[in-house]
């Protein structure tokens, strides 16, 4: 009598999911069409249908066998049916990653570019008065650039670009699979010539046929108004340059405004605590402020202000990133209280004092 446990390498007490894990594993291991032992890929199989099935497992464990007239103990067991069949419970999941370990990770034939430069992701540190107005902004940039001698072509002036031999240029090349559900087709990137679909004839002695080099160059971003930090703003074709004249990758810039010493920035507001004096508050004036871009502006201090007090200045934040309108900025107003006096300002406040203030 077969030991299905045994065959498993699982105890008799073992969980389901300890079941399937254990199929799983062996499975992908003794795959016929990964060099496995089809006589031990079956036996697996045979295994794992009997003990997933909870009824069928019950007669196992009680008789050694099964009675259902189907397959499990019986001679004669179909290799097809551990894939599927009457009386089986069939787990796609264990399906869809038998399938994907033996072919890859798809079926799919689009072809990426294997040509494309990487996209970039730098950080950007902006001060907070740079944003207020669009502007470019000049960086030096260690990367992939195209070959000045080749042009990025990858091969010597003078020489030719053949199409490959292998791929006749597609740069992928066919595979057929033969599986217990039929022959599956699985197009993979061209060995010879990395999906390229072409060789140089005599590759360049600059790039050695790469068509690119790493050198610094020296780029101009335009950056809007209004960014704000971990904002990305893209480059498009401004990354690494594309291997033998592919498609440039994409600058990726994530803005970091720095901290600045008098104004907090809240979305496109921006907020600014101002003292004044206790004079100010109770009497009212007319003070001065510094907006973000230099200019003086007065506001008015309405008697009786108390310490806290909130005042709005329309228009004179952060412009909106989408160009249109501004944000404003918010004064707080702090009074403050003298630590120190002279004798007639003391005097004045006791008089204050008595006449009730």
């Amino acid at each position: 009598m077969k030991d299905y446990y045994q065959i498993l390498g699982i105890s008799r007490e073992a969980s389901q999911d300890e079941i399937k894990k254990a199929y799983r594993k062996l499975a992908h291991k003794y795959h016929p069409d990964k060099g496995g032992d089809e006589k031990k890929f079956k036996e697996i199989n045979e295994a794992y249908q009997i003990l997933s099935n909870k009824e069928k497992r019950s007669q196992y464990d009680r008789f050694g066998r099964v009675f259902d007239g189907g397959t499990g103990a019986e001679p004669g067991f179909d290799f097809q049916w551990a894939w599927g069949g009457p009386g089986m419970d069939f787990d796609f999941e264990d399906f869809g990653d038998i399938v994907e370990e033996i072919f890859g990770s798809g079926f799919s034939r689009r072809k990426k570019d294997p040509r494309r430069g990487k996209d970039i992701e730098i950080a950007l540190e902006l001060s907070l008065e740079e944003v207020l107005k669009s502007g470019e902004r000049e960086i030096s940039l260690l990367k992939m650039i195209v070959c000045p001698r080749c042009q990025g072509i990858g091969a010597e002036p003078g020489t030719k670009v053949k199409e490959c031999f292998s791929c006749r240029g597609t740069g992928q090349v066919q595979q057929i699979k033969k599986t217990p559900f039929g022959s599956f087709t699985r197009y993979t990137v061209c060995p010879e010539c990395g999906g390229e679909g072409f060789r140089p004839e005599k590759p360049c002695n600059v790039c050695q046929g790469e068509g690119r080099v790493k050198d610094e160059e020296r780029i101009k971003i335009y950056i809007p108004a209004g960014v704000d930090t971990n904002q990305v703003i893209k480059a498009e074709g401004k990354g690494e340059a594309g291997k033998r004249g592919g498609k440039s990758g994409d600058l990726y810039l994530r803005v970091f405004i720095k901290s600045h010493p008098t104004f907090k920035r809240k979305g496109d507001d921006l907020y600014l605590s101002l003292p004044i004096s206790f004079t100010q508050a109770v009497l009212g004036d007319e003070i001065e402020v510094t907006t973000l871009d230099g200019k003086k502006i007065l506001l008015k201090v309405p008697a009786g202000t108390e310490s806290g007090k909130i005042l709005r200045v329309s228009g004179k934040g952060i412009p909106h990133f989408s160009g249109y309108g501004q944000g404003n900025i918010y004064v707080e107003l702090v009074v403050k209280t003298p630590k120190k006096i002279t004798k007639k300002q003391k005097e004045l406040l006791e008089k204050l004092k008595e006449e009730g203030m």
